[in-house]
């Protein structure tokens, strides 16, 4: 028998973070806890509501809670894959049963997926949107970073690339528009990443128009984040993208997350793993399906002022361990 616990916390970010849709200063996680009555063992897992997605804290802890017979009557990880769709509700129960069943049979999560124990994994360094001199300011400040992701999707983009480059002329980068370029601007802005050595575009569009895609060249690969979800978005992104950006929220848990990795790679599409930006114990699980990855971003944790205890290990841009008193 499983007892459930869902509660809503809120954690600090280090200053402002902003992207195309707003800016913030703060987070809102629920966190969902799952004890075996029998052993006493309890695993935990963390989820984000995202409104973009039609999620809040609220709804998200009401979905998770319509669980709670199910769970006491015997509900499993695969059991829930069916019970309930993908997204944030499902990612922190299946998190929090990956974790319970690590614990229970005494071994890692990491283990139990077949996995060996995890490599240091090397992730990207996210810069909010800003004024151009902001952000080369801030890219200035983090150059030494081998990664960095930048949040654009603004009238001005075009100074604030150019000043990010100044800012950090060896550093890879990402961009990252979150659906906030049009039409008109996409093929100039794709000819300037690469002209700035852009390794990657993640969403330029709305998802609405993703169909334009797939009729201009792409001088630099293009990634799907608010595009695909889960499994059953896959096949439509046949064409128009050339890598996909994997949440945990977004596919519904670990369990999904995975299969999603193995079907993207068996087709020859570039991954990335992301996350909303959320606590260690969010990252953690994350750090399974970014074993391999050609893109990393899981840093999350360096963008608040406090975090879980223990949080995850980082050196610079390097995640080092996930301690297993955090999760898995």
């Amino acid at each position: 028998m499983i007892r459930l616990e869902a509660v809503a916390e809120t954690f600090p970010i280090a200053g402002r973070f902003a992207i195309s849709r707003g800016a913030r200063t703060e987070i809102h996680v629920v966190t969902v806890t799952l004890t075996d009555v029998h052993n006493g063992r309890a695993g935990r897992g963390e989820c984000v509501p995202y409104a973009r997605y039609g999620e809040s804290v609220e709804g998200v802890i009401a979905a998770i809670r319509e669980q709670e017979e199910a769970l006491a009557a015997g509900l499993d990880r695969k059991g829930l894959q069916a019970a309930m769709p993908p997204g944030a509700a499902r990612n922190a129960l299946d998190c929090a049963f990956w974790d319970l069943e690590a614990k229970t049979a005494g071994r890692s999560a990491a283990s139990l997926a077949g996995m060996s124990a995890s490599a240091p994994l090397v992730t990207a360094y996210t810069l909010s949107l800003d004024t151009p001199e902001a952000m080369q300011a801030s890219a200035a400040a983090n150059a030494a970073r081998p990664l960095l992701k930048i949040k654009l999707g603004l009238e001005g983009d075009e100074a604030r690339l150019r000043a990010v480059r100044a800012g950090a002329p060896n550093a890879r980068l990402i961009v990252d528009a979150n659906e906030g370029w049009s039409g008109d601007q996409l093929v100039p802005m794709m000819a300037l990443c690469a002209e700035m050595k852009v390794d990657l575009i993640e969403q330029p569009l709305p998802a609405k128009d993703d169909a334009l895609l797939a009729r201009v060249a792409h001088p630099v690969p293009v990634c799907a984040d608010e595009s695909a979800h889960a499994l059953a978005d896959f096949p439509a992104l046949a064409g128009k993208y050339e890598a996909i950006n994997i949440k945990l929220d977004k596919t519904g848990g670990l369990t999904e997350a995975l299969a999603l990795k193995a079907a993207a790679e068996a087709a020859g599409m570039k991954v990335m793993v992301g996350c909303m930006l959320g606590t260690s114990l969010a990252m953690a699980p994350a750090t399974l399906v970014a074993e391999g990855a050609a893109f990393v971003d899981l840093d999350g944790p360096l963008l608040l002022a406090a975090d879980r205890e223990p949080p995850l290990v980082f050196e610079g841009s390097i995640i080092r361990a996930v301690p297993s008193a955090l999760w898995g």
